[in-house]
């Protein structure tokens, strides 16, 4: 399970080379990409009342 994780941040080409000076940049987007990945997985079912 570890190695899809890491392989679904190094999609992220911005954390794949640390490009950020201060370590809570670095932080704050790994938190970031952590959270779009588990939004990826939330399997959306929306009510349309129009359409």
């Amino acid at each position: 399970m570890a190695e899809v994780c890491h392989s679904c941040f190094n999609r992220f080409r911005k954390l794949l080379v640390r490009y950020e000076k201060l370590e809570r940049s670095f932080v704050g987007l790994n938190h970031i990409t952590a959270a779009i990945m588990a939004f990826r997985k939330v399997k959306l079912t929306v009510n349309t009342i129009y359409g």
